[in-house]
């Protein structure tokens, strides 16, 4: 009886130390499962924050581009604007040659007198020249100037001991600009005494 006791006993105390490693197990055990819980909470936060940032900055990103989208389409119609007002404003200058041509046609159709007409025929021209002075177009110089392939066309090249190489010596088409944008470069002949 007494081994039988004793059995019963070691199996008591084997059953209670299973029974506390069993429970010390299974504390470690929701231990480790808490913090790996606050682990994954902790990532879920950073997570969570970052994917916040990310979404603030795309929303961001579109509302810039849709800015920029309406700022090109507003500038766009300003430009396309602006122009029909400038070119508006330069054909309501010329009008006013153009009327005085007409007028010189009509008048050749009814006279022979031809000192009237080119009479008129300067005064449309002197209207023209002062047009183009109110638009800012000015005549390049290229008569007897030195050659500038920036303002000049050569379309020839001649000889002429008079002048000196590269000098302009006939001017075949004349050349305009506006302030120091060139319009149509002068097409010249220019010296070369070789």
């Amino acid at each position: 009886m007494q081994q039988e006791d004793i059995k019963d006993t070691t199996t008591e105390e084997t059953s209670a130390n299973e029974q506390e490693v069993r429970e010390e197990t299974a504390a470690e055990e929701t231990v480790a499962e808490e913090a790996k819980e606050e682990q994954a909470e902790a990532k879920e936060a950073v997570v969570d924050e970052k994917d916040e940032k990310i979404t603030e900055l795309n929303n961001r990103l579109m509302r810039l581009q849709a800015d920029f989208d309406n700022f090109r389409r507003r500038t766009a119609g300003e430009k396309e604007q602006l122009s029909g007002f400038v070119t508006a404003g330069v054909v309501g200058k010329f009008l006013k040659v153009l009327d005085n041509f007409e007028r010189a046609e009509a008048s050749a159709e009814k006279t022979a007198d031809l000192e009237g007409l080119l009479t008129g025929m300067k005064q449309i021209r002197r209207q023209f020249e002062e047009t183009f002075k109110e638009l800012g177009v000015e005549e390049i110089v290229a008569q007897d100037a030195k050659f500038d392939p920036n303002l000049h066309e050569a379309v020839m090249r001649g000889q002429n001991p008079e002048f000196e190489d590269e000098t302009i010596d006939m001017v075949f088409e004349k050349g305009y600009k506006i302030h120091d944008r060139v319009i149509r470069h002068s097409k010249v002949r220019v010296i070369s005494n070789d």
